[in-house]
């Protein structure tokens, strides 16, 4: 991410109008991550800047006491993806728009996703198989359990197995331990 003082003069961006292609050299996706539940409107601020945004949605019903809504939520709550070339009035441009709170970035230099990973999202997204967000549940992440009889209790990730959709965690009682396998949707990451 380059500093203010670093900054060349460069002229003003020129705005494109959606659907045209950005540069091919230099052009890649980046992750833009904004504030809770304003994903669409960055969308929407940044395709009107014309840029070429990709916010990657699930279909959810969801039940009132009175009625049912279908309703279009982001895949990855609080991001969404930009492809451009980002120099430095673009990455700007970005940062500076109401909603945004930074983009994704390792070491001081901007993260880019790489191509196939897009394409394999927009594939998925675009099919009609059933697609849904999945924890990324890690060894050793404190995690508390939400169903069950052990529901409250908080361990410890020891093992994962990807396979069969279930964690082994470990929990401390009374100055002992056990591990107890469970199936991952029945614990949440604590924070």
């Amino acid at each position: 991410m380059p500093r203010p003082s670093q900054i060349s003069p460069t002229p003003e961006r020129q705005v494109r109008h959606p659907g045209t292609e950005p540069q091919a050299a230099g052009a890649a996706w980046y992750v833009v991550h904004t504030c809770c539940h304003h994903e669409a409107r960055v969308e929407e601020r940044l395709q009107r800047q014309g840029l070429e945004v990709f916010l990657p949605r699930l279909t959810e019903v969801r039940r009132w006491r009175d009625r049912k809504k279908v309703l279009r939520l982001p895949l990855f709550p609080g991001y969404l993806f930009v492809h451009d070339v980002l120099d430095t009035p673009t990455y700007y441009d970005i940062i500076k728009l109401p909603g945004v709170v930074r983009l994704i970035g390792n070491k001081g230099t901007l993260a880019t996703v790489p191509p196939e990973t897009m394409e394999s999202i927009k594939l998925a997204v675009a099919s009609d198989r059933p697609y849904y967000p999945y924890r990324y549940l890690l060894k050793g992440k404190w995690v508390r359990v939400v169903e069950g009889p052990l529901a409250g209790v908080v361990g410890i990730i020891r093992e994962h197995k990807d396979q069969k959709r279930k964690v082994v965690v470990e929990v401390e009682l009374f100055r002992r331990a056990m591990a107890v396998e469970l199936a991952d949707e029945a614990v949440e990451l604590l924070r």
